[in-house]
C-alpha cells in the first residue's frame, strides 16, 4: 500500500462527499478511497474522526480534514486549471454567500422535503415549496450568466450542484415542468460531465484487509 496517500473517507450518494470528490478528480489529486457504509461505519473511520459524518481526509501527515468545503480547498489550492476558485474579491464574497445558503437554509429544507414521512408539520409539497426561494434565486443567476457566479464553472457551481441532483431527484417529473428551464439546463450539464461521472464510480464498502483503492483510478487520470 502506497501509505503517502491521503485517505478519502466516502459514500457515493451522500452530496457533501460528491463535491469533495469532484474537487479531488478536478484537482488531480490522487487519495486512496475507502467507501464508508453510513449503517455500518469501519472503527478506522470513527478513529480518525469521532464526527462520524462523511467525507473526511486523513493526510499523510495525520492530519484530518472533517469539512467538505476544507477537503474542496485542500485540492484546489493545489491545483486549480479551469479557475474554481474565486479571481477577485467580488467572486470570493458571492461564492461564500451562495455556498452559505446552500448549506445552512436550503440543505435543511431538502431534507425535510425528501424525508418528508418525517416532518408531518407540513405536507411534501409545502416542505417542496419552502425550499424554491433557492431556486429561483439560482435561476435568476443562470439568465445572468451561464454559470452561478460567472462565464466558467466556480467553486459555487460545484458545492451546489449534487444538492440540486438530490433535490430534482425527489419528484422527477414536477421538476421537469417547474419554472427553473436554466437550472434544469445547468443540471443536465452537470449530469453528463464526465467528471461528475467518473466521481460517481461504484465501490464496495471498505473493509479494514482491503487493497489499496486509488482515487481518481488511473484510467481517469490518464483521460484529464
Amino acid at each position: 500500500m502506497n501509505s503517502s496517500l491521503p485517505i478519502l473517507y466516502s459514500f457515493r450518494r451522500c452530496p457533501y462527499a460528491i463535491r469533495a470528490r469532484l474537487a479531488i478528480a478536478y484537482s488531480g489529486q490522487q487519495t486512496a478511497l475507502r467507501e464508508v457504509l453510513l449503517k455500518n461505519k469501519p472503527e478506522a473511520f470513527l478513529t480518525c474522526s469521532p464526527k462520524a459524518t462523511v467525507p473526511v481526509l486523513q493526510l499523510a501527515s495525520g492530519q484530518v480534514i472533517e469539512e467538505s468545503l476544507d477537503i474542496m480547498l485542500w485540492a484546489l489550492k493545489r491545483n486549480d486549471p479551469a479557475h474554481w476558485l474565486p479571481s477577485t474579491t467580488d467572486e470570493q464574497c458571492q461564492i461564500d454567500q451562495l455556498i452559505n445558503e446552500n448549506d445552512l437554509q436550503f440543505k435543511p429544507r431538502l431534507d425535510r422535503y425528501k424525508y418528508a414521512s418525517g416532518h408531518p408539520e407540513m405536507t411534501e409539497q409545502e416542505h417542496r415549496v419552502a425550499a424554491e426561494p433557492f431556486l429561483l434565486h439560482l435561476e435568476a443567476l443562470l439568465c445572468q450568466h451561464r454559470f452561478l457566479v460567472a462565464e466558467r464553472v466556480t467553486l459555487a457551481d460545484v458545492a451546489i450542484f449534487p444538492f440540486i441532483r438530490q433535490f430534482a431527484g425527489v419528484d422527477q417529473s414536477w421538476f421537469q415542468q417547474a419554472p427553473y428551464p436554466k437550472l434544469r439546463a445547468w443540471l443536465v450539464d452537470w449530469l453528463g460531465n464526465p467528471l461528475f461521472q467518473a466521481v460517481m464510480e461504484k465501490y464496495p464498502p471498505w473493509k479494514e484487509d482491503d487493497s489499496l483503492t486509488v482515487f481518481p483510478n488511473a484510467g481517469f487520470m490518464n483521460h484529464r
